[in-house]
């Protein structure tokens, strides 16, 4: 997944959290597919949407969002948006 996203958008920030233990038990647990948030900072997303965001993120991963990945929370920001609304320390 970080290899992917880091080809794709050459982010100047990139943090990838497995939250697939948290959803033990949940049918998504059972397929296969991990839960993950996504935290991502790049010019990329400059003058996009967050719905375009997510749809390009999603399209860099590909095949993954259909086996690998059951959940995906994510947080895609431009450079200036991070520097106004700063990564929670939790994320970090």
């Amino acid at each position: 997944m970080d290899a992917l996203l880091r080809a794709a958008f050459q982010p100047e920030y990139i943090a990838i959290r497995d939250d697939s233990a948290l959803h033990a038990g949940h049918a998504g647990a059972r397929s296969g597919g991990g839960h993950y948030h996504l935290e991502i900072v790049s010019a990329s997303f400059e003058g996009k949407n967050s719905v375009l965001r997510h749809r390009m993120i999603h399209q860099a991963l590909g095949s993954m969002m259909q086996s690998e990945i059951h959940a995906l929370s994510i947080r895609a920001r431009t450079a200036e948006e991070a520097a106004n609304q700063p990564t929670p320390k939790e994320i970090r």
